[in-house]
């Protein structure tokens, strides 16, 4: 199947997206030959496939809906779970701070249902690569059924591991850190990334934040951030323009850093001092 297709036509093999008029939507695989069936009725594939994106379908008992190729968003929230899922609004933000892209190296330990996973395979494309750690067999193995669904599996190398034990790989482009304890990693993390790249933790209490930044500074990390994501959605009425009901408001605090090496020179010394104690995105 294909989640990353730029025809402007419905495919077999591509991921499809069916939205009614109430907004309720399904994703689904195109294939010849098959069906789906839904509570207002059931699609044949072969009157999808060939339609252009966008267009309205009608299942057989003429119950209305668009043909949409679904966004990544659109994956990540229809993610099947066990546990706590990082939302859109996290995860392209962390995308467009590491600069992930096609190509590159990237790392994560702490794979879950594999929101993060997802997002990172589609960021760095066929010729590049996600290596992802996980600690428990059955959560990683429900991550690779979603990665599977999404045709995004070749992408991404699955290991199951304590990582306290350390990294086989090096010289990663960037690493995202998704674990209780990201303070205790930070020296093994520091070890799997190249020169000047990139570790973002996802933490979900002031006082975890607190620790890892201590944990940093030991560490050689440099350029440090810390912040949170809050977004709010208004009711797309002209006439009556307000906030929705409903918000996703806090979900974790970022934090990122740079690894950066130790400077022999007295003076590199003093600057790398400098630069770790005062990280706090003030511009002068």
């Amino acid at each position: 199947m294909s989640v990353t297709s730029y025809s402007s036509i419905a495919r077999d093999g591509d991921l499809a997206q069916l939205v009614g008029l109430r907004h309720k939507h399904f994703i689904f695989s195109l294939k010849a030959g098959a069906e789906f069936g839904t509570h207002r009725g059931i699609l044949k594939h072969d009157d999808l496939i060939g339609k252009p994106w966008g267009s309205q379908v009608f299942s057989h008992i003429n119950a209305p809906f668009y043909l949409l190729q679904p966004s990544l968003a659109d994956l990540v929230n229809e993610l099947p779970r066990t546990t706590q899922i990082l939302y859109p609004k996290d995860i392209g933000f962390i995308l467009v701070t590491m600069g992930v892209g096609p190509g590159q190296k990237v790392m994560e330990a702490g794979t879950g249902s594999g929101s993060m996973t997802t997002a990172l395979a589609y960021a760095v494309g066929p010729e590049g690569r996600v290596i992802s750690y996980e600690v428990k067999s059955d959560v990683q193995n429900l991550a690779r059924k979603n990665l599977t669904r999404f045709g995004l599996e070749s992408r991404v190398d699955f290991k199951l591991r304590n990582i306290e034990e350390g990294f086989d790989e090096t010289d990663a482009d960037s690493f995202f850190l998704d674990v209780p304890n990201p303070y205790d990693y930070t020296a093994q993390v520091r070890a799997a990334l190249k020169p000047g790249g990139y570790l973002c933790c996802l933490i979900p209490t002031m006082n975890q934040v607190e620790k890892t930044l201590y944990a940093l500074r030991q560490n050689n990390y440099a350029f440090v951030e810390v912040c949170e994501m809050l977004l709010r959605y208004y009711k797309p009425e002209p006439a009556r323009i307000r906030p929705t009901d409903r918000m996703v408001a806090h979900t974790g605090y970022l934090v990122f850093a740079r690894r950066i090496e130790p400077a022999e020179d007295p003076r590199g010394r003093e600057l790398s001092e400098e630069v770790g104690a005062h990280s706090d995105n003030e511009k002068e």
